[in-house]
């Protein structure tokens, strides 16, 4: 049936929730867009004139869809070329959702982006939808189509996972451009001592290159040896130059709600390190250097203003 004029404003209505949604089960803006879209086609087949609910319907098709890519997605990584990372989201994206609570902010930060795929494709689905959306179990129950007794230990067994597979500090704006600041003065020195006083002592390094930018595949461990890479990786030179095209801009900024530093080429994003800190420092340095993974950062870097300039040219 054809839709009507209100028929598709109420989708377009709940498209940034379901974008939202989407992009957490999903961990790739691309991938949550292609979800939504199929939704929408979804919705237009549909009878909507006979749907009740039209949120709750539109937000069950698009999870089953995205549940559906999480089971081909997992077995598409297996023969991904090194280290798969999530795609980041810079500060001011719409996908990034809801952000009026400390558990909506939590659940896309960057490193429980990471967790997230440890979780089962339903256990994945209970925690985003419980935790940054406050959907009730008993709605949750009727998208997964299983029991509420079901879903909340789903729930338990997801909230459990991630919060110990982490230790949160919630950092605000501010703070995050100071780490950003103090990592990349200390990056920039050329030695390794002042970046290893700001990293734990049990710190980490990976890197995503989707097999288009070299990335180490190993994780580097141990602040020393953090640092050393991150000495060697901020280091001028012409064949970084040659590789992306130009000197690379460095700024500060966030990612996913936490502290990022953003390598710029001519308006293009080159590269994202999303920097995990804890009371103690440092604890997780993660570099998305995936080509295809920065399309829509460099889209919405474009759109913003950068009035304060770059912090290092390399």
């Amino acid at each position: 049936m054809a839709l009507t004029r209100s028929d598709v404003d109420r989708f377009q209505a709940a498209r940034p929730r379901l974008e939202a949604i989407a992009y957490r089960l999903l961990g790739s803006a691309s991938e949550a867009e292609d979800a939504v879209q199929e939704t929408f086609l979804r919705w237009q087949a549909a009878d909507v004139g006979r749907i009740e609910v039209p949120e709750a319907w539109l937000t069950k098709v698009l999870t089953n869809w995205c549940l559906n890519m999480l089971t081909s997605a997992r077995a598409r990584r297996e023969t991904y070329v090194g280290r798969w990372l999530p795609e980041p989201l810079l500060a001011g994206d719409p996908m990034l959702g809801p952000a009026d609570t400390a558990e909506q902010r939590e659940s896309v930060s960057y490193a429980v982006l990471v967790l997230l795929e440890r979780l089962s494709p339903n256990e994945r689905a209970v925690y985003v939808l419980r935790e940054a959306f406050d959907y009730p179990h008993r709605e949750i129950a009727e998208v997964l189509e299983i029991s509420e007794a079901a879903s909340q230990q789903l729930y338990h067994r997801a909230k459990k996972r991630i919060t110990d597979g982490r230790a949160h500090t919630e950092i605000d704006e501010a703070a995050a451009r100071r780490i950003v600041e103090e990592f990349l003065a200390a990056a920039t020195t050329g030695r390794t001592e002042p970046l290893v006083r700001l990293l734990t002592q049990d710190a980490f390094a990976v890197g995503d290159g989707g097999g288009k930018v070299p990335a180490r595949t190993k994780a580097f461990e141990g602040a020393l040896a953090v640092a050393t890479f991150m000495r060697g990786l901020f280091k001028p030179g012409a064949a970084k130059r040659a590789h992306v095209g130009g000197a690379p801009e460095i700024y500060a900024t966030t990612a996913n709600g936490g502290p990022a530093v953003v390598a710029v080429v001519e308006g293009r994003v080159v590269g994202i390190i999303c920097l995990e800190a804890t009371a103690e420092g440092i604890v997780a340095v993660r570099t998305q250097a995936n080509p295809d993974k920065l399309v829509r950062a460099t889209e919405q870097w474009s759109a913003a203003d950068h009035a304060e300039g770059p912090l290092h040219t390399l």
